[in-house]
């Protein structure tokens, strides 16, 4: 199936100094969502206890609030979960234990809304040690990723196409991660899966355009370097269509109809489909022929 013709000439590479400006331009505007802003870790990462609340009937957060500002939690963070009748209650570095802070949180909530009014679906706690140590692991994580995809590409192709591959990578990543910044989500362990996902989504990606543009090259004897990589980028350009396309709308499903736990995955996943293939058809091949110079990309590699 083909929704593009592969014999099309569109002139991609031809615009590749305008999209890296946007590209770089998003970077920057990224780096400093990051630095402002800075990330919502969840417990996962702080430490601290969750506790989740779902009330038979509507409530104000407010009086839910004011129902807890007596107890000594310390810091704390509520926030409505999916609707107004389901709460999400975060108390940072508690020393208290989980039972314990359950329910003191349960007898102060009975004390203002009654009784067997709300139940309690789940409880979760993690140590400030163990929170600092599965953050450094996430990044580390992340970071001997695209170290091993620099590796295997090298392996593959050559270091040129090796390096252009992770640079594409860090502008999906750094661009999801400042996306869900902004948003305000919270930053959590199935969210260092999903950034994780959209490495290899991408770097698939990137990988088919580099492969036909290595097949063109040989075949290709008369045209230079600059014409097989548009023609490559042009004929991959169906398969790369339909294979996001298709993913996209299975993740839409999950954003809109899966509810509340996979919403943040699949919102995640939304901006790093979309970043993931634009930096496949316009960054990683234009840093490739940049890579080359002015005055080889009319020569064969």
């Amino acid at each position: 199936m083909e929704l593009i013709r592969p014999d099309i000439n569109l002139d991609f590479v031809g615009k590749r100094k305008l999209f890296l400006l946007v590209s770089l331009s998003l970077v920057i505007l990224s780096v400093l969502v990051l630095f402002s802003k800075g990330m919502n870790y969840g417990i996962d990462f702080t430490g601290g206890t969750l506790v989740q609340v779902q009330f038979k009937k509507q409530i104000n957060i407010s009086k839910l609030r004011a129902s807890l500002k007596p107890l000594p939690l310390g810091d704390t963070v509520i926030q409505n979960f999916g609707s107004e009748k389901e709460f999400l209650i975060r108390v940072q570095k508690s020393s208290r234990s989980t039972k314990g802070l359950e329910s003191n949180i349960k007898i102060a909530i009975e004390d203002n809304f009654g009784k067997g009014s709300f139940k309690v679906r789940r409880t979760e706690m993690v140590g400030p040690k163990v929170g600092a140590d599965l953050r450094n692991k996430a990044l580390s994580s992340m970071f001997f990723a695209l170290i091993g995809i620099l590796i295997y590409v090298s392996f593959r192709f050559r270091f040129r196409q090796a390096l252009a591959s992770v640079i594409a990578l860090v502008h999906d990543v750094l661009i999801t991660v400042a996306v869900f910044a902004f948003s305000g989500k919270e930053f959590s362990l199935p969210i260092v899966a999903a950034v994780l996902t959209i490495i290899g989504y991408s770097l698939n990606d990137t990988i088919v355009v580099f492969d036909r543009i290595r097949e063109n090259n040989l075949k290709s004897r008369r045209q230079g370097f600059f014409e097989v990589v548009n023609m490559s980028i042009n004929q991959t350009l169906s398969r790369t269509i339909l294979t996001s396309g298709t993913t996209l709308v299975a993740v839409l499903a999950f954003l809109f109809l899966g509810g509340e736990i996979i919403s943040d995955v699949a919102f995640t996943l939304v901006v790093g489909i979309i970043a993931g293939t634009y930096s496949s058809v316009y960054v990683a091949s234009s840093f490739l022929l940049f890579s080359y110079g002015r005055n080889d990309t009319n020569k064969k590699k």
